[in-house]
């Protein structure tokens, strides 16, 4: 009866031994990538900071206008005036929806249990 219980228990140890040999190189593996996923997610944000950085530089003011002064025959852009604009109260709104009652609902002869779901 010993010799199946050592038997029993060399197994086992056996056993776990290669889960946790499997289960080493599994966790390695899953650390490598998440390594490389953190690598690469460093690389996108520099490159969105540059590419921020480009977009602030495009967009300069007087840059803008400069180019919309050397394409103005091809555009016909003019710069904004207030009377472009209107006033808020220039603005018509749909008027409200009127609820109208259809049926009437006679409360005085009602319980107070019949009107509660």
């Amino acid at each position: 009866m010993r010799t199946v219980a050592y038997v029993l228990t060399a197994l086992a140890v056996f056993g776990l031994a290669f889960w946790a040999y499997r289960e080493n190189y599994a966790t390695q593996q899953v650390l490598g990538e998440t390594r490389s996923l953190q690598r690469q997610i460093g690389a996108a944000q520099v490159r969105m900071s540059v590419l921020r950085a480009e977009w602030a530089y495009l967009n300069r003011p007087s840059r803008l206008m400069e180019l919309a002064d050397i394409n103005f025959d091809a555009l016909g852009l003019l710069p904004l005036a207030p009377e472009q604009f209107g006033r808020v109260d220039e603005v018509s709104y749909p008027p409200d929806p009127d609820l109208a009652i259809t049926d009437s609902v006679d409360v005085s002869t009602m319980s107070d249990d019949e009107g509660d779901p």
